[in-house]
């Protein structure tokens, strides 16, 4: 698919993985639409890529209809949409004087990361499953999952479980969508200079970095948009997983 004049969706977009996909798509001549929650950072942004910022919370059914429709409205039906949003909350299943994990934790973590992704998903293709096929196919839509989802480490339970869905639900939507022509991949990033990380001394992001076989750094976001623009414009990458990550294996911690 080419990106050149098409209207893209990122979610979580004012930082981090997000913030650097909607640059790179503005590059390549999208016209992109940031849905996120941080509204001063998602209007800097916008402004930036002469995008459009929408307040978005992506787990709630009514913000996202509202925020295609805003979208809709300014930029036409989207044809890419980057699910970045998520949180990751550190938390042990049984913790600091054998307190349980809080459940509403648990419960918050899988809502944004997994429910939050399906919930963009399903309204965004059904929208565009209505449109016009270019070249061969209607649109491509783009998850983040994290190699947490299969190497999750000690404090990661409700982190690992929510993307170990958006893995297990990459597959089933994409034949899902096939009928509709719109592709369905998957993203799991290892460890990346995301703001969180870009906040701890240089020493702890070096010790970090050198967990990573090749090469041995911490992976930039920018490298994470280059893939997201690979498999926009491969039409047979559909349906799959792949990992970001230099060959890292995450330990226990």
């Amino acid at each position: 698919m080419d990106i050149k004049g098409v209207a893209a969706i990122v979610t979580g977009a004012s930082s981090g993985l997000g913030k650097a996909t909607a640059t790179w798509l503005a590059a390549q001549g999208a016209k992109v639409a940031i849905f996120d929650v941080n509204e001063d950072a998602g209007r800097a942004t916008a402004a930036e890529l002469d995008g459009i910022y929408v307040s978005v919370n992506v787990a709630d059914d009514a913000s996202v209809a509202a925020g295609l429709d805003a979208a809709e409205a300014a930029q036409g039906v989207a044809r890419i949409l980057v699910n970045c949003a998520g949180i990751a909350p550190a938390v042990k299943t049984v913790g600091k004087e054998n307190a349980p994990h809080p459940l509403d934790v648990f419960a918050r973590t899988v809502t944004v990361n997994l429910v939050g992704s399906f919930n963009m998903i399903a309204k965004f293709s059904a929208r565009l499953a209505a449109d016009e096929e270019v070249e061969g196919e209607r649109g491509v839509i783009i998850n983040t999952a994290s190699v947490a989802a299969y190497d999750g480490q000690i404090g990661q339970a409700a982190y690992s479980a929510s993307k170990g869905g958006v893995v297990g639900m990459t597959l089933p939507i994409a034949r899902d969508l096939a009928q509709h022509k719109i592709r369905v991949m998957t993203i799991a990033p290892g460890i990346f200079l995301t703001p969180m990380l870009a906040a701890f001394p240089q020493h702890v992001q070096d010790a970090l970095g050198a967990q990573v076989p090749h090469p041995s750094r911490l992976g930039r976001p920018e490298e994470y948009a280059q893939l997201v623009e690979s498999i926009i414009r491969n039409p047979m990458l559909n349906g799959e997983v792949i990992r970001l990550d230099g060959a890292i294996r995450m330990a226990p911690r």
